[in-house]
């Protein structure tokens, strides 16, 4: 005969009611209670009942999370890192994507609808008037990455101060033609962040009276493809760039290719800046911005879960995390 929660609760010294809180996963449960209602649990080879437990909540036990590109190594981090937090409380999770401004209103409406999920992460979506109107209406928990509103908790970091940090360092290195790889060549959703990376750019030139070059702006689609056709493109003009600043770590290290293809040095002849702190990028030497990309997940996540626990009051969970700059081997003095 199977051990029961009874069972269980007697073993660990525990109510039922916290051992079937801790079971579930819920998370305003202490860790060294919740390890030592494990502990028994596998003592008597008990496992939990998903499907009982969700007709007993009365929860789907599903969480969603929506990213508008899914092949990007950003998106992929992050989801993965959220799935693993939400996944070790007992929730499955989805995933969506969108590829633009109609599709993720359609998609968000459908999710709305369908009930699927007891709660949404959405991460780097640009959210209207009427989708936060559909979200809350759907009594959804939510929690956003990289976009923040005044409807739901959000994790994201600083971009345009950021920005300006990675500026600064090459013009301090006393580089004045520096280019940037931007965002989309086409753009229907309008993400802010490549927005605010540009401003950054722009107000560090500014502050230092170097004049913006519009030919010195072309979009790489965030990928490695991009970034080498983009620093193909730059390298064609007029008085080329000495230093870019790529606003992705896979543009710029797509963007050191093409350079090195061509038989120039970095960062003798050109400097390379990205911006994420990729997982490859200290293997390549790679200059960059590090944003705390997995904390992104584990805190959406964490956030998110407190949510649907009742946990969290009306504010305080817009949290900031900070960006810093890593100095590697691709950006140097600019050439004489």
């Amino acid at each position: 005969m199977s051990p029961t929660i009874d069972e269980v609760a007697e073993r660990s010294g525990f109510s039922t009611a916290t051992v079937s809180r801790a079971l579930r996963g819920l998370p305003n449960v202490a860790p060294s209670t919740r390890d030592h209602i494990l502990r028994a649990a596998e003592q008597l080879n008990y496992s939990i009942d998903p499907y009982a437990s969700r007709l007993a909540t009365g929860r789907t036990m599903t969480v969603g999370i929506l990213v508008p590109l899914v092949d990007q190594w950003f998106y992929n981090k992050v989801s993965t890192i959220a799935e693993a937090v939400l996944s070790a409380h007992g929730y499955d999770v989805l995933r969506y994507s969108i590829t633009g401004s109609e599709s993720r209103s359609q998609l968000l409406r459908q999710i709305a609808t369908s009930k699927r999920v007891d709660g949404i992460i959405i991460v780097t979506t640009p959210l209207d008037q009427d989708d936060e109107r559909v979200l809350t209406n759907a009594d959804l928990s939510v929690v956003t990455v990289e976009t923040v509103t005044d409807s739901f908790p959000s994790v994201a970091c600083d971009n345009l101060t950021a920005a300006m940090t990675a500026t600064r360092h090459l013009v301090n290195l006393g580089h004045e033609r520096i280019a940037i790889i931007s965002g989309l060549v086409e753009d229907p959703m309008r993400f802010p962040i490549p927005r605010d990376r540009k401003r950054g750019y722009l107000h560090v030139l500014q502050e230092n009276d170097i004049e913006f070059r519009p030919e010195f702006d072309v979009p790489g689609n965030f990928s490695y493809e991009g970034g080498a056709e983009a620093m193909t493109q730059l390298l064609s003009v007029r008085q080329s760039p000495t230093a870019v600043f790529a606003f992705s770590d896979e543009m710029a290290i797509g963007a050191l290719k093409t350079i090195r293809d061509l038989g120039l040095r970095v960062p003798e002849d050109i400097s390379v800046m990205g911006f994420d702190d990729h997982d490859v990028s200290k293997y390549v030497g790679l200059t960059t911005i590090h944003q705390p990309v997995a904390q992104y997940g584990d805190i959406a996540a964490s956030i998110l879960l407190s949510v649907l626990a009742g946990e969290t009051g009306d504010g305080g969970f817009n949290r900031e995390l900070p960006a810093r700059l890593v100095i590697r081997s691709t950006t140097g003095a600019a050439p004489a």
